[in-house]
Protein backbone atom coordinates (compact mmCIF):
# COMPACT_ATOMS: atom_id res chain seq x y z
CA UNK A 1 0.00 0.00 0.00
CA UNK A 2 1.48 3.11 -0.87
CA UNK A 3 1.13 6.05 1.33
CA UNK A 4 1.42 8.96 -1.24
CA UNK A 5 3.60 9.78 -4.38
CA UNK A 6 5.60 12.74 -5.28
CA UNK A 7 5.05 14.57 -8.53
CA UNK A 8 7.11 16.48 -10.37
CA UNK A 9 6.08 18.39 -13.65
CA UNK A 10 8.77 19.95 -14.22
CA UNK A 11 7.39 23.35 -12.69
CA UNK A 12 6.12 22.83 -9.38
CA UNK A 13 6.11 19.56 -7.49
CA UNK A 14 3.19 18.14 -5.33
CA UNK A 15 2.45 15.06 -3.04
CA UNK A 16 -0.67 13.38 -3.77
CA UNK A 17 -2.48 10.50 -2.16
CA UNK A 18 -2.92 7.74 -5.03
CA UNK A 19 -1.69 9.61 -8.45
CA UNK A 20 -0.37 6.59 -10.15
CA UNK A 21 1.82 8.94 -13.17
CA UNK A 22 5.42 9.84 -13.08
CA UNK A 23 5.74 8.76 -9.53
CA UNK A 24 8.14 7.59 -6.73
CA UNK A 25 6.59 6.14 -3.06
CA UNK A 26 8.09 8.06 -0.76
CA UNK A 27 6.72 5.52 2.34
CA UNK A 28 4.80 2.77 2.63
CA UNK A 29 3.29 0.45 4.89
CA UNK A 30 5.76 -1.57 6.31
CA UNK A 31 4.74 -3.00 9.90
CA UNK A 32 2.21 -2.14 12.71
CA UNK A 33 4.68 0.53 13.90
CA UNK A 34 6.32 2.19 11.11
CA UNK A 35 6.09 3.18 7.52
CA UNK A 36 9.37 2.29 4.78
CA UNK A 37 11.22 4.97 2.02
CA UNK A 38 14.14 5.81 0.90
CA UNK A 39 15.55 9.43 1.14
CA UNK A 40 19.09 10.56 -0.21
CA UNK A 41 20.81 10.60 3.69
CA UNK A 42 23.87 13.27 4.09
CA UNK A 43 25.71 14.74 6.93
CA UNK A 44 24.51 18.15 8.45
CA UNK A 45 26.40 20.25 11.17
CA UNK A 46 23.07 20.85 12.51
CA UNK A 47 21.80 19.47 16.15
CA UNK A 48 18.96 18.14 14.55
CA UNK A 49 17.64 15.58 11.45
CA UNK A 50 16.08 18.03 8.93
CA UNK A 51 14.08 17.68 5.57
CA UNK A 52 12.46 19.90 3.04
CA UNK A 53 10.35 21.73 5.01
CA UNK A 54 7.31 21.32 2.43
CA UNK A 55 7.61 17.61 2.39
CA UNK A 56 7.72 17.48 5.81
CA UNK A 57 4.67 19.40 6.49
CA UNK A 58 2.74 16.87 4.19
CA UNK A 59 4.29 14.03 5.26
CA UNK A 60 3.28 15.16 9.00
CA UNK A 61 -0.05 16.01 7.92
CA UNK A 62 -0.82 12.94 6.06
CA UNK A 63 0.50 10.22 8.84
CA UNK A 64 0.38 11.97 12.16
CA UNK A 65 -2.59 14.40 11.71
CA UNK A 66 -5.50 13.23 13.00
CA UNK A 67 -7.80 15.28 11.13
CA UNK A 68 -9.80 16.29 13.80
CA UNK A 69 -9.59 20.68 14.30
CA UNK A 70 -6.58 22.89 13.71
CA UNK A 71 -3.48 20.82 14.04
CA UNK A 72 0.21 21.58 14.00
CA UNK A 73 2.08 20.32 10.82
CA UNK A 74 5.65 21.21 12.27
CA UNK A 75 5.64 18.31 15.04
CA UNK A 76 8.88 16.37 14.88
CA UNK A 77 8.68 12.99 12.73
CA UNK A 78 10.13 10.16 13.93
CA UNK A 79 12.66 8.30 11.61
CA UNK A 80 14.80 5.46 12.53
CA UNK A 81 18.07 5.35 10.48
CA UNK A 82 19.66 1.22 11.01
CA UNK A 83 19.03 0.94 14.81
CA UNK A 84 18.76 5.03 15.96
CA UNK A 85 15.30 6.73 16.44
CA UNK A 86 15.64 10.51 15.86
CA UNK A 87 13.23 13.17 15.49
CA UNK A 88 13.24 15.06 11.94
CA UNK A 89 12.33 18.84 11.38
CA UNK A 90 11.36 20.63 8.49
CA UNK A 91 13.88 23.25 7.06
CA UNK A 92 13.50 24.62 3.69
CA UNK A 93 17.32 24.89 2.45
CA UNK A 94 17.10 21.05 2.32
CA UNK A 95 16.66 19.21 -1.41
CA UNK A 96 13.46 17.45 -1.58
CA UNK A 97 13.82 13.43 -0.96
CA UNK A 98 16.81 14.19 1.53
CA UNK A 99 17.13 13.92 4.89
CA UNK A 100 20.18 14.89 6.57
CA UNK A 101 21.32 13.90 9.41
CA UNK A 102 24.04 15.27 12.02
CA UNK A 103 27.43 13.61 11.45
CA UNK A 104 27.79 12.39 14.83
CA UNK A 105 24.37 9.92 13.88
CA UNK A 106 25.47 9.02 10.21
CA UNK A 107 28.90 8.01 11.77
CA UNK A 108 26.88 4.92 13.45
CA UNK A 109 25.06 3.85 10.20
CA UNK A 110 25.75 2.10 7.29
CA UNK A 111 25.80 4.87 4.78
CA UNK A 112 29.25 4.92 3.21
CA UNK A 113 29.45 7.47 0.84
CA UNK A 114 26.63 10.05 1.36
CA UNK A 115 24.61 11.64 -0.22
CA UNK A 116 23.14 7.83 -0.84
CA UNK A 117 19.58 6.62 -1.04
CA UNK A 118 19.06 4.99 2.03
CA UNK A 119 16.41 2.73 3.43
CA UNK A 120 14.62 4.51 6.35
CA UNK A 121 11.51 3.89 8.52
CA UNK A 122 9.01 6.38 9.30
CA UNK A 123 6.72 6.08 13.06
CA UNK A 124 3.58 6.10 12.82
CA UNK A 125 1.43 8.31 14.82
CA UNK A 126 0.81 6.24 18.07
CA UNK A 127 4.85 4.84 18.12
CA UNK A 128 6.23 8.01 17.23
CA UNK A 129 3.88 10.01 20.34
CA UNK A 130 5.19 7.22 22.77
CA UNK A 131 9.09 7.52 21.43
CA UNK A 132 8.79 11.69 21.55
CA UNK A 133 7.15 11.29 24.98
CA UNK A 134 10.36 8.77 26.31
CA UNK A 135 13.28 11.12 24.94
CA UNK A 136 11.31 14.45 25.52
CA UNK A 137 11.53 15.33 22.14
CA UNK A 138 7.88 16.71 21.69
CA UNK A 139 4.94 17.37 23.71
CA UNK A 140 2.01 16.00 21.54
CA UNK A 141 -1.62 17.09 21.63
CA UNK A 142 -3.75 15.66 24.47
CA UNK A 143 -5.00 12.30 23.13
CA UNK A 144 -2.42 11.35 20.91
Amino acid sequence: MVLFYYINTGQHSYIWPGVPRYRIAMFEAFSTGYYFGRLYVEPTTGDHAVMQRAQHEQVNEQVYASGEGVERLDAPLVMKLDTTHFPVLGDETVPENTLRVPESLLAESDVDRPPELTEVFLAKRAHAARLLRWTGGWEPAVGT
